[in-house]
C-alpha cells in the first residue's frame, strides 16, 4: 500500500508539473500575440497618420489652387469686359469710317480719287521738306530776321555767329544805365519808362537784337538776361533751347527785351552757372556788359566793392564757365573800371573767342 500512495504521489506531482507548464505556455502564447497586435496597432496607427497629413496637405494644395483659379477667373472676366468694350468702340470707328465713305461717295468721291489726292499731297509734303532742308544748308550762318542799322551802317565785327546752340549773356544791372557813374544813380532813381529809354541801354538792346538777327537759322538760342540773379528774358523758357527758325518766338524774345528795366549789382558767377541749366552745353557764348562784376554767389558784406575785390570776384566766376566753349565779348563804356578790358580782352583770346568796344552808333 505504501508503494500505491507513493506512485499515485509522484503522478499527482507530474500532472500538477505539466498543468503549470502549460498554463506558462499558454500565457508566453498570449503575450506573445498581443504583443504583436500591440506592433501591427502602432505600424498601423503610424501609416494612416501619414496617410491624414498626406491628404491634408492635398487639400490645402488644393484650395490654394481653387483661390488662384478664382482669381485667374476674375481676371478673365475683366479681360472680357475690356474686349467687348474695345470691340464696342471698334464697331463705332467702323460705323464711322463706313458713314465717312458713303458721304464721300455721295459727293462723288472714288476710292481712287481718294489715293491719288493722299499721294499729291504726300509729294507737296516732300518737296515742301526738301525746300526747307536745302534752304537751311544755303541759309546757314545768314541773318534769322532783318535788322537795320541807324543810317543803313555796317561794321566788320569779327565776331564769330555760328554754333548750333548759341547763348547771349546780357549784363542787366544798373550801371547799364549810362556810361558815368553819376549819371548811372540820377536815372536809378527816375521812372522804369525814363531808363528803359536810356541811352547806353537801348544801344545795348539794339546790339542783343543785331545778334539775334545774325544768328543761323538752323540754329538753338537762349537770351539770359542777369544782375545779382540770372534768368531768361522769356521766363517760361528757362533752362531750354529756342528755335531760330520760329519768327514768332524771336520777335517775342525782342519785345521782352523792350520791357526790361536794368537794376541792382552784377554777378558773372550767378550768370556763368545758369548756362549749366541748359543741355546740351552751349558751343558759342556771346557776353554783353561793361565792366566787373560786384558780387560773386552772394551779396558782398560791405556797401563798396575795390577795383581788386572785382577782379578777384571775376577770376572766380570764370571758373564756373564750360570747357572749350568760344565767349565773345561786347564791352560797352564805364568810368572807373580800367581793368575790365584787360581782362575780358584776355578771357576771349583763351577761349578762341572775340574781344570788342563798340563805337556810341553801333550797331
Amino acid at each position: 500500500m505504501a508503494r500505491r500512495k507513493r506512485s499515485f504521489s509522484t503522478f499527482n506531482l507530474s500532472f500538477l508539473d505539466i498543468m503549470s507548464c502549460g498554463f506558462g505556455a499558454v500565457v508566453l502564447v498570449f503575450l506573445i500575440i498581443d504583443h504583436s497586435i500591440e506592433v501591427q496597432s502602432q505600424e498601423l496607427n503610424a501609416d494612416l497618420l501619414s496617410e491624414v497629413n498626406m491628404l491634408e496637405e492635398d487639400i490645402r494644395v488644393g484650395e490654394e489652387g481653387l483661390v488662384a483659379l478664382r482669381n485667374a477667373l476674375g481676371e478673365t472676366d475683366e479681360a472680357i469686359v475690356e474686349a467687348q468694350g474695345r470691340a464696342s468702340r471698334v464697331t463705332e470707328e467702323i460705323d464711322r469710317y463706313e458713314a465717312l465713305i458713303s458721304d464721300l461717295a455721295d459727293d462723288g468721291y472714288t476710292d481712287d480719287d481718294a489715293l491719288e489726292k493722299l499721294k499729291a499731297e504726300v509729294r507737296s509734303l516732300e518737296e515742301e521738306v526738301k525746300r526747307l532742308r536745302e534752304a537751311a544748308k544755303e541759309e546757314g550762318g545768314r541773318s534769322a530776321r532783318s535788322f537795320t542799322g541807324d543810317g543803313q551802317r555796317q561794321y566788320l565785327t569779327g565776331l564769330n555767329l555760328g554754333g548750333r546752340h548759341i547763348v547771349i549773356l546780357l549784363d542787366a544791372s544798373a550801371s547799364m544805365l549810362a556810361d558815368r557813374l553819376v549819371n548811372v544813380i540820377r536815372l536809378r532813381n527816375m521812372d522804369e519808362t525814363v531808363q528803359r529809354q536810356a541811352e547806353k541801354w537801348q544801344r545795348t538792346v539794339a546790339t542783343v537784337d543785331w545778334l539775334s538777327a545774325q544768328l543761323p537759322v538752323n540754329a538753338s538760342y537762349q537770351v539770359i538776361a542777369f544782375n545779382t540773379e540770372a534768368r531768361s528774358v522769356l521766363p517760361e523758357t528757362d533752362g531750354s533751347w529756342l528755335e531760330v527758325a520760329n519768327q514768332p518766338q524771336l520777335e517775342s524774345v525782342s519785345t521782352a527785351l523792350g520791357k526790361l528795366v536794368p537794376g541792382g549789382g552784377t554777378s558773372l558767377h550767378n550768370a556763368f552757372v545758369a548756362l549749366g541749366r541748359l543741355s546740351p552745353a552751349p558751343d558759342n557764348i556771346f557776353l554783353l556788359t561793361d565792366g566787373l562784376p560786384t558780387q560773386g554767389a552772394n551779396p558782398p558784406r560791405g556797401t563798396k566793392v575795390s577795383g581788386r575785390e572785382r577782379q578777384k570776384l571775376y577770376r572766380d566766376a570764370i571758373r564756373s564757365l564750360p570747357q572749350n566753349v568760344p565767349v565773345n565779348i561786347i564791352l560797352a563804356p564805364m568810368e572807373g573800371d580800367p581793368m575790365a578790358a584787360s581782362e575780358f580782352w584776355q578771357l576771349a583770346q583763351a577761349t578762341g573767342g572775340s574781344f570788342m568796344s563798340p563805337s556810341r552808333d553801333w550797331p
